[in-house]
């Protein structure tokens, strides 16, 4: 074993044993294990060790930083899995209208708040730390309805469902700034037209590898479950979000973007095609890889949060606002459930928690540059993870407020 091959192997065990005390302390606190992997990051990244930062060297870590993306990837194929096409249409027009009426919200919001505190950094910034703020977590959204009892209101139902829209066009966004942004550092002029194209690009690829996975995918799944190999399922899965992956990156899209449309074209009937092998769900099968991928992006995205830039009022005071702006515009969502018969301060509350996308987010802002400056320095990258931690810990004291309060005399 090499040298650095032991080094990589014992910063991947250490990610992964603290992401889990994290998570697990989390967890008996009644928060999402996210929540306590990315803490746990955060602990690491600000420990001085033989007076050098050995663990925030992990954070930029070329190969460690692979590992991260891997599990991003990984973590938007799940989220995708988790949410078909099928449920999707089934939320209806009342969960697209709490999903656009937070995003556009938020959107506004963050961007007024990038104007005022960062003038000098340029509208690329203001505009793609804007976009950051929108995406709502559909994971931690839906632990703390189950966890409370009520997965199955009409106010979850919404909620999970505009979660899962904000997904939907928090990375059709990324992948449409990305684009821009990417565009304008090699001398493209920024402007409208290229916008336009770029988005349709986004939502292009997304209807046609839906439209193409749908009429392929279960030839190709039955195929494979005619091989005589094990495991396929999963391996055939994966394989797929690999190549939808380098799909979308070869058309200028992040690469997440091709792993979550992978994740949507999956549906159960797929796993079905296993199941006299004797193959678990496709879901179940995920779990296990999810559970060591996940804590090392989440891990290695607190390693890149400098507490230290809090010294800097600015800092502070951008954080603090964004987290305003964060929670004001998805107060926004109640609009969309206007004329229902449901509380709308929890579906309002509901769709506040930041989370996964968001984080991806933030990740990718500090690998954009704009004449050579990234998107995201280390003060703006951890204020916008402190916007993950706070409005994540406020969610479920704010649902269970709601869940005590009598219905009628709750909504807004």
């Amino acid at each position: 074993m090499t040298g650095s091959i032991a080094t990589l192997v014992l910063a991947l065990a250490i990610i992964l044993i603290a992401g889990k005390l994290g998570g697990s302390l989390a967890a008996r606190l009644g928060q999402p294990e996210v929540l306590g992997e990315l803490l746990a990051g955060i602990v690491l990244g600000n420990l001085a060790l033989h007076g050098n930062h050995w663990f925030r060297g992990l954070g930029t870590d070329r190969t460690v930083d692979a590992f991260a993306q891997l599990g991003a990837v990984l973590l938007l194929f799940e989220v995708g899995v988790d949410s078909t096409v099928p449920d999707m249409l089934k939320v209806g027009s009342r969960a697209a209208a709490v999903a656009l009426f937070g995003i556009a919200a938020t959107w506004a919001l963050g961007w007024a708040v990038a104007i005022v505190l960062l003038p000098d950094r340029g509208s690329s910034v203001h505009v793609f730390l804007g976009a950051t703020l929108t995406a709502t977590s559909v994971g931690i959204t839906a632990r703390v309805f189950r966890d409370f009892g009520r997965s199955r209101s009409p106010e979850a139902l919404i909620v999970l469902g505009a979660a899962v829209i904000d997904d939907v066009v928090g990375l059709v966004i990324l992948a449409v700034l990305t684009s821009a942004i990417a565009a304008g550092e090699a001398g493209v002029p920024f402007q409208p037209s290229g916008i336009a194209w770029q988005a349709l690009k986004a939502v292009g690829f997304l209807f046609g590898a839906l439209l193409l996975g749908v009429l392929t995918s279960r030839r190709l799944f039955a195929l494979a479950a005619r091989l005589a190999a094990r495991d396929l399922l999963v391996v055939t899965a994966l394989a797929f979000c690999f190549v939808l992956a380098y799909c979308a990156w070869r058309v200028g899209l992040a690469p997440i973007v091709g792993a979550f449309a992978a994740g949507l074209i999956l549906e159960p009937a797929h796993s079905e095609l296993f199941a006299h092998r004797g193959e678990r769900p496709l879901p179940e099968l995920l779990r296990p890889i999810g559970s060591v991928f996940f804590p090392i992006f989440f891990v290695v995205t607190g390693l890149r949060v400098d507490l230290a830039a809090f010294g800097d009022t600015r800092v502070l005071g951008l954080a603090a606002l964004l987290t305003v702006a964060a929670v004001l515009g998805k107060l926004a969502c109640a609009l969309g459930a206007l004329g229902a018969p449901v509380n709308r301060w929890t579906i309002a509350l509901g769709m506040v928690p930041r989370g996964e996308v968001q984080l991806v987010f933030a990740n990718i802002g500090l690998t954009l540059a704009v004449q050579g400056a990234p998107i995201f320095d280390r003060g703006l990258f951890s204020a916008v993870v402190f916007v993950v931690v706070l409005t994540s810990l406020v969610t479920p004291i704010a649902l269970r407020w709601t869940f005590a309060r009598d219905p009628a005399r709750a909504a807004l």
